[in-house]
């Protein structure tokens, strides 16, 4: 899947494209989960699926304190298992979950809207 966005001012990370297993930023492949946020270093996230996800990898996400947070599930959506959502409640976090194209495209849209948004996307 081919991602369009009209350059925005400054330097921030847009997501370019995304395939299962590949995932674009600017002009960097990621073949592993990441977390992107607009203005910081793309990070590489210790889930690699949806089944690894723990409340421990949500610390990170929480110290940078997002208007919203798009979980990338993978190539299908999946819920959040209870111990993840009341981990998620208790962060105080704005969350979204969706496949990861999804949060891709979502990811960009917000990102032109200039919101602070940070996506948390599985590879597989």
């Amino acid at each position: 899947m081919q991602i369009a966005l009209e350059s925005i001012s400054g330097q921030v990370n847009q997501i370019r494209s995304y395939q299962q297993g590949s995932i674009l930023v600017n002009d960097k492949t990621y073949n592993e989960s990441i977390i992107v946020a607009p203005k910081l270093p793309v990070r590489i996230w210790a889930p690699q699926a949806y089944t690894e996800l723990k409340v421990e990898h949500l610390s990170f996400i929480a110290e940078l304190k997002p208007q919203i947070v798009l979980f990338g599930t993978g190539h299908k959506m999946l819920f959040p298992c209870p111990e993840i959502r009341l981990a998620i409640q208790k962060m105080q976090l704005g969350v979204e979950f969706m496949d990861t194209a999804a949060a891709c495209r979502t990811y960009n849209i917000l990102l032109a809207e200039d919101r602070n948004v940070v996506a948390a996307l599985l590879i597989n």
